[in-house]
């Protein structure tokens, strides 16, 4: 099975109407991204698909997913990593944690959890390292402090200044590859 039969096949079982608030709903099936409200959006389906892809997350995992916001993203990589993974979302704005804690708390994956972001900081430094970092918000350049919090080997899909990055960290720094242009919410902290 290709990683993107894999990939799709999350996505369809991870609803994404059940994270959308519900004068959204209607919309879910459009590939476009969703107000969620607070200023954040709901990816579209399209990008989030070619996120996972790049991010090439494998059962067993240890991920994190930076500005999780509906929860969505961060069920999708729960399905991926499956029970013998974890999953860590963050997520700057209060209100959307607790909902997408909500919805996830439904969803019935006890290896995933999402936490209440710092302003001051990056991603969830206490549980590093990671093999794999989602982030879901464009930063202006490459945040160095989510690069250190990967596993040697391990990969990091970031948009940075518009420009979709699959960062694999190596003993000898991060290698860089460059995956098309692409908008999101600003990343904030970096």
């Amino acid at each position: 099975m290709s990683e993107r039969h894999r990939v799709i096949e999350a996505m369809t079982r991870r609803d994404r109407t059940r994270f959308l608030p519900e004068h959204a709903r209607r919309s879910a099936g459009l590939d476009y991204p969703i107000s969620i409200g607070h200023g954040q959006t709901n990816s579209q389906p399209s990008t989030v698909a070619d996120m996972m892809v790049l991010l090439d997350v494998r059962p067993g995992h240890h991920v994190l997913d930076v500005g999780s916001g509906s929860g969505w993203s961060t069920a999708i990589l729960g399905d991926l990593v499956g029970p013998t993974g974890t999953v860590t979302g963050t997520e700057i704005v209060p209100q959307l944690v607790e909902r997408a804690r909500s919805v996830l708390a439904e969803e019935s994956m006890p290896w995933v959890t999402i936490h209440d972001a710092d302003p001051e900081g990056l991603g969830w430094p206490e549980l590093a390292p990671y093999d794999r970092i989602l982030v879901s918000a464009e930063a202006a350049r490459l945040p160095m402090a989510l690069v250190d919090q990967l596993a040697v080997g391990g990969i990091m899909v970031i948009p940075v200044a518009g420009t979709m990055l699959r960062i694999v960290r190596r003993t000898d720094g991060p290698q860089v590859t460059e995956h098309g242009l692409y908008r999101f919410v600003p990343l904030i902290g970096s």
